[in-house]
């Protein structure tokens, strides 16, 4: 491991909006840096601003307005964090009523670590390792302490680190021991002699210059600075007359506001469930939100972080001195004599310059429409439908349960708005969270018709307990999770997506392990229905498909069960007229099958469509199985498609001939290269002549397959193109009767 150069840096979100009194006097109050915090004249007053308005987001920014008043010409002051200035910066947005104007904004800036560090001459980074910094000390004059025989003082001239024999077990990584790394300074001392010490620790190197000394000192001021000074201060020149409002607002990073529900279902079966959300809000911005209209919005607008309070640099080109080489004598050509003068009139005519059109893009903002969105009033209240504001009840009455519409809601508590493809709770209650505190705020209680059933698919082994919920009001429930209370204790969980208002969704929550369902397939048909036969050979096949199944529910329960059974749907099917599914969806069709109690019934599921083959007839692929199988069902076709049979057939018999010429002439290839080395080991022997007369039988037999193969080859090409001339005019059309 290489040491390195640690710091702690401690950041605290902190977000501070004040407002200091000024009186109209130019001399009230005076400005001396317009980097540094305005302050107030001795006598002033100071007031805050307070955040009136908090917005939050699903994509974690939310947004702030503060609300204060104003006296003539004042300064507001807000405090941020470097991070939390990037989006101020982006987003800040001040209006000041009754004729006041913003004379200004300013904030303190900072210059980059690594551009105030490039002004010291030690040249090393804002995370340097020991090694680097004792090639930032080479040269240098320094006191070594702690070596063997004594101190040293001398110039350091090198760093250089050495491996030493294998690691022990603790230092080895992955299993593989790693060579132990040890460094090693070699220091030229005040006599001249030479030393090389080992960099332990328990050595200590002092610089002796003062001025290195102090680079040293700057470099780490620097660090711990460029740590501390995450504080950024903004102020705000308010130039009017008299008493006026002050908006200030902006966007910030924050967690993301949690949605979470609970559905109770009453003893009484006929009546609706109770649905009552929750928002999950945490405040850590720094702030306290005191009285604040809190609004929460099921969105996520797009937004990014910009550097925008970090000065930039750019990086310039360095382009090299030009340097005067040494001449050595050189000559030169004589000038050109000049020339007769033109007559006149013959000059040719200069062309004038050509003016470059600027492109010139407009562009023009997207506005959207905002729509109120109320809902029915509810009777022990829910959502708030208008802007009226009524106090929060302290508590339910005694007796009421799990099963009692709670208190918490009342009409006029929240109101919902829709834009875009967003929708927002606002709370009509002021809401107060201190920083760094979270709360929960009730967003909605809504009473509606959820069905209790059991929910089966092929997907999932095993059936899980459901809710069917239908949202009979005009809210959106957003995203979250939800907890299921039935028959007054906890019953299960699970997750819910976006119901829009007229939606109905199935939740389930738990598994059921008294439903048990089978699959039971009866019949599967597949007819041809169409033949299309065009463009040179593109077959076009429609079949007429239909299945039937039996999906058969056993209920071992003490009370009758609702199945919803879940069936993909098929593309290009749709379900016969024997079959009605509840509810269809764009991938499923779902069928409700009441079973009694230790009991079974089962639901059919036939559908029925059309199904599609396009394939290509080849005229050098043997495809006559399968235009067999065509003729056979379609024999209307026989007369069009048996010569295109037959052309295949013949074709595939010619390429099977041709295979068995290529294997014999492999064959008879062998036989002569064997013949030939007989010939040539018996060379001279009276026995070579019965190889010869082999050589001369196989040789004529080889000429004779290579001549037939070339007459099948010329033969194939023939029928192969026959065919191809035959498919190029070959039109069907055929449909079968009554279909």
């Amino acid at each position: 491991m290489r040491p390195h150069l640690a710091l702690l840096c401690f950041a605290v979100p902190y977000c501070l909006v004040s407002l200091h009194a000024q009186t109209s006097q130019p001399t009230a109050v005076k400005r001396t840096d317009s980097k540094a915090p305005v302050a107030a004249s001795a006598g002033a007053t100071v007031q805050q601003l307070p955040v009136r308005q908090v917005i939050l987001y699903k994509n974690g920014v939310g947004y702030f307005e503060h609300l204060g008043q104003v006296n003539g010409n004042q300064h507001v002051a807000i405090d941020f964090t470097s991070s939390q200035l990037n989006d101020v910066l982006q987003s800040l947005t001040v209006l000041d009523d009754n004729g006041g104007r913003i004379g200004g904004v300013n904030y303190n800036s900072t210059t980059p670590l690594a551009q105030q560090l490039q002004s010291l001459s030690l040249a090393m980074r804002d995370d340097p390792t020991s090694m680097e910094l004792f090639q930032a000390l080479r040269g240098q004059r320094v006191e070594v302490t702690g070596a063997p025989g004594g101190p040293v003082t001398g110039r350091l001239m090198s760093i250089e680190g050495r491996g030493s024999g294998p690691a022990t077990s603790d230092e080895a990584t992955n299993g593989i021991k790693q060579p132990l790394q040890r460094f090693w300074l070699t220091v030229v001392a005040t006599s001249g002699a030479v030393r090389v010490i080992e960099l332990s620790p328990t050595l200590s190197v002092r610089p002796l210059d003062a001025s290195l000394q102090g680079q040293l000192d700057r470099y780490l001021e620097l660090l711990s600075s460029n740590h501390s000074t995450g504080l950024r201060h903004l102020t705000l020149d308010a130039v009017g007359q008299g008493q006026r409002q002050l908006h200030v607002s902006y966007i910030s990073e924050v967690p993301v506001w949690k949605s979470t529900y609970r559905l109770v279902f009453p003893r009484d079966s006929r009546e609706n469930a109770i649905l009552q959300g929750w928002a999950v809000v945490d405040n850590t911005i720094g702030s306290d939100w005191d009285n604040v209209q809190l609004s929460l919005v099921a969105g996520a607008p797009q937004s990014f972080i910009q550097p925008l309070s970090q000065p930039l640099y750019l990086r310039r080109p360095e382009v090299p001195i030009s340097t005067t080489a040494q001449t050595t004598p050189q000559t030169h050509e004589a000038a050109d004599m000049p020339e007769p003068a033109p007559p006149a009139g013959s000059y040719g005519r200069l062309s004038a310059p050509t003016k470059i059109p600027q492109k010139v893009v407009s562009s023009s903002a997207n506005v959207s429409q905002t729509v109120s969105v109320s809902a029915d009033v509810l009777d022990q209240g829910t959502l708030a439908r208008s802007n009226s504001s009524v106090g929060v009840p302290g508590g339910m009455g005694a007796g009421y349960g799990v099963y009692a519409s709670t208190a918490a809601i009342q009409q006029g508590d929240v109101t919902t708005a829709k834009f875009d493809d967003f929708f927002q709770y606002s709370i009509a209650q002021p809401v107060t969270i201190h920083k760094n505190e979270s709360a929960m705020v009730p967003i909605l209680q809504e009473q509606l018709p959820a069905e209790r059933v059991t929910i089966w698919s092929r997907s999932e082994a095993t059936p899980f307990r459901a809710v069917w919920l239908e949202n009979t009001s005009k809210l959106t429930f957003d995203r979250g999770s939800f907890s299921i209370f039935e028959g007054g204790v906890f019953a299960g969980q699970g997750l819910l997506d976006p119901i829009h208002p007229g939606e109905k969704r199935l939740l389930s929550y738990a598994a059921d392990q008294a439903i048990h369902v089978r699959e039971h397939p009866e019949e599967s048909k597949r007819e041809l229905r169409k033949i299309h036969l065009a463009n040179g050979g593109i077959l076009s096949l429609t079949y007429g498909t239909s299945s039937r199944n039996t999906y058969i529910a056993s209920n071992s329960a003490e009370e009758v069960r609702t199945v919803v059974i879940e069936v993909p749907r098929q593309a290009n099917r749709d379900l016969s007229p024997e079959t009605k599914a509840a509810e269809t969806t764009p991938g499923l069709y779902r069928f409700k099958l009441p079973v009694p109690p230790h009991q079974s019934a089962s639901v059919l599921v036939a559908d029925e469509g059309p199904d599609y083959e396009t394939w290509v007839i080849q005229p050098e692929s043997d495809q006559s199985f399968t235009l067999d199988r065509l003729v056979n069902e379609a024999p209307a076709t026989a007369e069009k498609l048996n010569p295109v049979v037959a052309a295949q057939k013949a074709i595939s018999e010619m390429n099977a001939q041709l295979h068995e010429l290529s294997l014999k002439a492999n064959t008879l290839n062998a036989d002569e290269a064997r013949a030939r080395e007989n010939l040539t080991a018996l060379k001279g022997n009276e026995g070579a002549r019965r190889f010869v007369d082999q050589l001369n039988r196989t040789e004529d037999a080889i000429e004779a397959n290579r001549q037939q193969t070339a007459a099948l080859t010329e033969k194939k090409k023939a029928a192969v193109e026959s065919l191809r001339q035959l498919l190029a005019t070959l039109q069907i059309d055929w449909t079968a009767t009554g279909k």
